[in-house]
């Protein structure tokens, strides 16, 4: 995005109590023109429980007791794997992804970042990509029998087994160029209503927001170039530094995420060299350094 920056605009969106940091820190650099707008997510009336089903399902009190109640039955018997008893499954944050359209509603197109990415090259020409009248551009991650439908959901159950195929390749979240136009045309927002309703048991996926976006954009995603996303640098360490360096982004998805004391020392340094050291608020955070 170097040419021309005053074209360019980011939406940064963090909640109420980190929105006054954010906005300082932003306002102390100069982006060579560029806009960034940064909201919080609270700003969006919209987004509240009754048009939100994430929301609503985190006001029963069955999914309270099963993330508040720390109960060993309660992670045997719902998953075996206990990270999916992490809240951020159901943070409003990690769930606006669903909402771009009614967000910025004067937008056509817009391309979606993960908070655990680091861009490493001009990204406009995403922009030039014909996306054949899809929804969401972005890069496929099966390879072998690997990250296929199969893996994300459940296809013991009738409506899922009816709906898709187990085979069908899945793609990443975190770095997505997503036609607004295409997406209120197809109704897809609604579409992720409609199967997180029926989702609320738990019963047709775990958690996340990977399987109701797989499931939204089954038949409206525009595979992308591979070099466009490369991910799991947050608990890969087999992934190549040559794949790195031809990426346009990486992406730190997993646990071990680059600021943090058990991060990868191997790719550290792809996130660490765009730290601003300088700046006091982030002398003061604990960065591992």
């Amino acid at each position: 995005m170097r040419k021309e920056p005053w074209k360019h605009v980011f939406h940064v969106v963090t909640d109420k109590m980190n929105l006054g940091a954010m906005q300082v820190m932003f306002k102390l650099k100069d982006y060579n023109g560029a806009h960034i707008e940064v909201k919080a997510v609270e700003d969006y009336k919209f987004l509240n429980s009754s048009y939100v089903p994430v929301l609503k399902q985190l006001e029963s009190a069955n999914l309270q007791k099963f993330y508040f109640e720390n109960k060993l039955e309660n992670a045997t018997k719902d998953t075996t794997n206990m990270k999916f008893r992490n809240p951020k499954y159901l943070s409003i944050l990690n769930h606006l992804r669903f909402y771009l359209p009614e967000m910025y509603p004067k937008l056509h197109r817009i391309l979606f970042l993960d908070d655990d990415i680091v861009v490493q090259k001009d990204l406009t020409g995403l922009w030039k990509i014909d996306m054949d009248g899809k929804v969401n551009g972005a890069v496929e991650t099966c390879f072998g029998s690997f990250h296929r439908y199969a893996q994300y959901m459940n296809f013991s159950h009738p409506l899922i087994k009816e709906k898709f195929n187990p085979k069908a390749c899945a793609w990443a979240y975190g770095m997505n160029f997503f036609d607004l136009d295409a997406w209120r045309r197809e109704k897809c927002t609604e579409e992720y209503h409609y199967w997180q309703n029926l989702n609320e048991n738990r019963t047709l996926w775990k958690l996340g927001t990977l399987p109701p976006g797989l499931i939204t954009f089954y038949s409206t995603t525009k595979p992308l170039d591979k070099s466009w996303h490369v991910l799991g640098l947050g608990y890969n360490p087999s992934i190549s530094m040559d794949e790195i360096q031809s990426a346009a982004v990486v992406h730190f998805n997993g646990n071990m995420k680059p600021w943090l004391d058990i991060a990868m020392t191997q790719f550290k340094p792809l996130w660490t060299k765009h730290v601003d050291y300088e700046l006091e608020f982030v002398q003061a955070c604990n960065f591992g350094l």
